[in-house]
Formats: structure tokens, C-alpha cells, sequence
């Protein structure tokens, strides 16, 4: 059985981890399954390979998809490229797993919808099964991503919504799917502990910051004057409270410059530290005395650590996580006065033990409910 998993860039922490979890669940459930990556600018080669991942090659381009004409590929010859040279089409794929992410809604091109939706009908006519994982979806609003919405997650073997403003925007299709479900960030089953090279950074306030805070897929336009000046009054008050700081990259060059130049404003300059992997930078979260985030798997791999968590956010996944866990109030919005910065400082670095608890109880909570979800998908890849 090959298994494509969608969605994975190694310069996105968060994706690169959704990548371990899924790989880990398959040594467990399914320790024959074969997996493939297409290959796309932020997956290199070298990275998928070293995971021992077929090469699955695409012919696809904007509204162009021209993946049919493997179709008139003998199968022989396609078996001869799989095992000699490492690659695989569409036509060799059995099921995939999109892992894409916060992808699929109004603040992307229609074209990525129109692409899966094709991909998706594809799929369950010729019998395969296409699983959309936990992931924010929607809104959809405007008149071509609704048909190409519905034409997906319709078709699909099963949707997992990570929110209910999600599942609402998957329901508006068809409130009787029985495909359907929610299920918490899948993350979260993750537990890596952290090695000798990072075990100094225990008991840090670690910082992570978000290059889109500054971007224009963030629509709140008081962050991109303010974000770098919130980041600095926090990080200038816990180093004044006698907190030791350190500043996580969680995403490698696309966060390298604004990490930077948060350093460069401190009166006090902190580490900067770049984990190569996503298990790394898990690792380096749940030794925190307490995070601030505004990289939504740091926000993830905190909470589900147990590890209490500031956030500031560009999206509404932020928000849901944050009820998930109890901690909606520690979500800062851009208008948010020094007072309530450093009372929320505070909470985390001093949390009350009955929220403490309550942060864990529902880590564990959600752990199960990521346990149940992997059942659902376990039980579907093995169903004809």
C-alpha cells in the first residue's frame, strides 16, 4: 500500500511535525505501508529521501492537471520507475493524507481548492481513499470556492475539521456527512524529550515569533506597527522579573530576520535558537517554564505539554486552540495595554495550580481524542 502525505515543507516546523506524527502512527498500525512526498520547493529532495519516501511527481500547474496521462503508462514501465529510480504518479498512490494545513478557505486562491477538489474526485472513482486530517478549513464565501469545497470534502473518505467554526463551514455543504468529524491538532502525540545540546534552555521563557504578524495575510494592520514593540516589552519585563529568555526560530528563514531584529531592540540581548528539526523544537517547548507564541504549532506543542502559553495570532485557528486548553484569555489582540501584558506575563510564569491543572487535564484529553481519530483513519485505509 502506498500512502501520499500531503502538505509537508521542512521549512514549516509545524508541517514537518505533522509529517513525524503520521510517521509514527504508520510504525505502530501499519509498519508495511509505503509512503511518498511530491516534491515541491520547500521539500527538497534530500529531505525525502532521508525518510526513505518514494518521489511522487505531479504535472500539474495553476488550473492545468494533466496527472491523467499516466493513465497511458504501461504498468510495467511505472513499476520499473517506482523501484529503480524511486518514483511514483498518482496511479501508484493508494491513499492519501492531506496534512496541508490552515490551505483550504477564503484567504487562499481558488485554484488550490479547484486542484483538490479534481484530485479528491478522482480518487473515489477509481476506489482510493483521500483523508483531509485535522486542519482549519474555510470560511468559503466567494461562488468558485464553495463548488470546489463541496466537490472536495463531499467526495472524500473522511474530513476532520480542527474547530467547530470549521466543521460549520464543511456542514453549510452537507449537514448529514457522515465523514465528517472534529478532532484536535494531531500533534499532539508528539512527546520528544529534549537532548543535552538544548537542556540549558529548561526553565526559559522561550519567545517564538511569526513573520506573518507582519504580513498581509494578517488582516489586523495594528500588529504590523506594534508586534515587534509588544514582543520587546515582554521580553524586556521577564528579563527585569529575573526570567532567563531565549528566542525560538520556529520556521527557519522565514522567521530568521524578524528574530533578529527583536534581539537587536532588547536592552539586555537574548540567545536566538534554531533546532534543525521539528522534534527538536518540540523538545526545547515542554522544558519552558512558559511560552510566548505566535506560531501556532508552538502554541500547540506547548499546550499540549502542559506548558502555559502566551499567544498573539493572525488567524482564527488561534482563538479555537486557545478554548480548547482554557487559556482563551491569554490570547493577546493588538491593542493590548502594557498592564494586561504584564499581568498575563504573570499568569504564566506564576499559573494558579487549579488552572495548571485544568491545562493538563485537557492535554491528556485531547491526546485521546487524537488516539480515536487515528482509529477512524486506521480503520478506513484498511476497508475496501
Amino acid at each position: 500500500m502506498l500512502i501520499e502525505i500531503k502538505g509537508v515543507q521542512f521549512v514549516n516546523k509545524g508541517a514537518e511535525l505533522m509529517l513525524y506524527a503520521i510517521l509514527e502512527q504508520f510504525k505502530i498500525h501499519l509498519p508495511d505501508a509505503e509512503v511518498c512526498l511530491a516534491h515541491n520547493v520547500n521539500s527538497p529532495y534530500s529531505k525525502r529521501a532521508a525518510i526513505g519516501a518514494f518521489q511522487k511527481v505531479n504535472l500539474r500547474k495553476n488550473v492545468f492537471d494533466f496527472s491523467f496521462l499516466f493513465s497511458f503508462l504501461p504498468i510495467k514501465t511505472r513499476h520499473y520507475f517506482k523501484h529503480r529510480f524511486g518514483i511514483v504518479t498518482e496511479l501508484d498512490v493508494d491513499v492519501v493524507l492531506d496534512a496541508s494545513g490552515f490551505s483550504y478557505g477564503d484567504q487562499w486562491s481558488d485554484v488550490v481548492l479547484q486542484q483538490v477538489a479534481n484530485e479528491v474526485t478522482r480518487f473515489k472513482k477509481a476506489n482510493k481513499k483521500y483523508i483531509f486530517m485535522p486542519q482549519s478549513l474555510g470560511p468559503f464565501t466567494r461562488n468558485k470556492n464553495k463548488r470546489y469545497a463541496h466537490q472536495a470534502f463531499s467526495n472524500a473518505s473522511l474530513v476532520f475539521a480542527r474547530e467547530k467554526p470549521s466543521l460549520e463551514h464543511i456542514k453549510q455543504f452537507d449537514s448529514e456527512n457522515t465523514n465528517l468529524f472534529m478532532a484536535p491538532d494531531f500533534t499532539n502525540l508528539v512527546c520528544p524529550l529534549a537532548d543535552g545540546k538544548f537542556l540549558k534552555y529548561k526553565n526559559h521563557l522561550i519567545v517564538i515569533p511569526n513573520s506573518k504578524m507582519l504580513s498581509s495575510k494578517n488582516k489586523d494592520i495594528d500588529w504590523k506597527t506594534n508586534y515587534v514593540e509588544v514582543i520587546k516589552t515582554l521580553i524586556e519585563k521577564a528579563l527585569s522579573l529575573g526570567e532567563q529568555v531565549v528566542i525560538l526560530n520556529h520556521s527557519g528563514k522565514d522567521d530568521a530576520p524578524l528574530c533578529k531584529a527583536i534581539q537587536n531592540e532588547l536592552s539586555v540581548p537574548c540567545d536566538i535558537v534554531e533546532p534543525v528539526t521539528a522534534i527538536e523544537v518540540k523538545a526545547v517547548i515542554g522544558n519552558a517554564k512558559a511560552v510566548v507564541s505566535s506560531r501556532f504549532h508552538g502554541c500547540v506543542s506547548a499546550l499540549s505539554q502542559g506548558v502555559p502559553c502566551i499567544a498573539t495570532g493572525w488567524s482564527h485557528k488561534y482563538l479555537e486552540l486557545f478554548k480548547e486548553y482554557n487559556s482563551e484569555h491569554l490570547l493577546l489582540d493588538s491593542k493590548s495595554s502594557n498592564t494586561l501584558l504584564f499581568e498575563l506575563l504573570n499568569a504564566v510564569l506564576n499559573p494558579e495550580p487549579q488552572w495548571l491543572e485544568s491545562l493538563n487535564y485537557n492535554a491528556t484529553d485531547y491526546k485521546k481524542q487524537t488516539q480515536d481519530m487515528w482509529g477512524k483513519v486506521i480503520a478506513t485505509i484498511k476497508s475496501n
